[in-house]
């Protein structure tokens, strides 16, 4: 089912029954679109997900897969970043919910985004893993970096493709 972008909740904090207040953290609806999709594989929070197109009819964008690093010069096909680690079959597709649009605490970015502001495409750097945007990439960008990457992530906010 599609989340709606026509409420925004934008409180930081939330008072609770008992008194006091709670933190309400990144996972509120300010700004960020989730969707659900299925895989046929397995995919690892914070990979960034493409279309899967060995998929036929309408299941070619309904299914996602790890970004393919096939793409020399960006991936088109891609969608956002996995919210949750999942390993689904061709047997038995499971649901996965892919951040579409907006923040994303922990997503695979490629240790060579050094900076925050940097235009980010899943090219041949590695499956699933987001990179600096080339000036001789044909794709879009897919989001943009928050942080300089340590460990092969960052917080990203992703661009919404559709």
């Amino acid at each position: 089912m599609a989340t709606s972008t026509l409420v925004q909740y934008l409180e930081t904090t939330a008072n609770l029954a008992a008194g006091g207040t709670t933190t309400l953290g990144a996972g509120i609806s300010n700004r960020r679109q989730v969707e659900s999709f299925l895989t046929t594989t397995a995919i690892t929070a914070g990979q960034w997900v493409a279309f899967d197109t060995t998929q036929t009819g309408a299941a070619k964008v309904a299914v996602v897969v790890s970004a393919p690093s096939t793409f020399a010069l960006g991936n088109p096909l891609v969608v956002g970043v996995a919210l949750e680690s999942v390993t689904g079959t061709v047997a038995s597709p499971q649901p996965i919910d892919i951040v579409v649009s907006g923040y994303v605490e922990v997503a695979a970015v490629d240790n060579a985004v050094a900076a925050a502001g940097t235009a980010l495409v899943v090219d041949n750097t590695a499956v699933g893993r987001a990179n600096a945007l080339a000036a001789a990439d044909t794709a879009n960008a897919c989001g943009v970096s928050l942080a300089a990457a340590a460990g092969n992530v960052a917080a990203v906010w992703v661009y919404k493709q559709f």
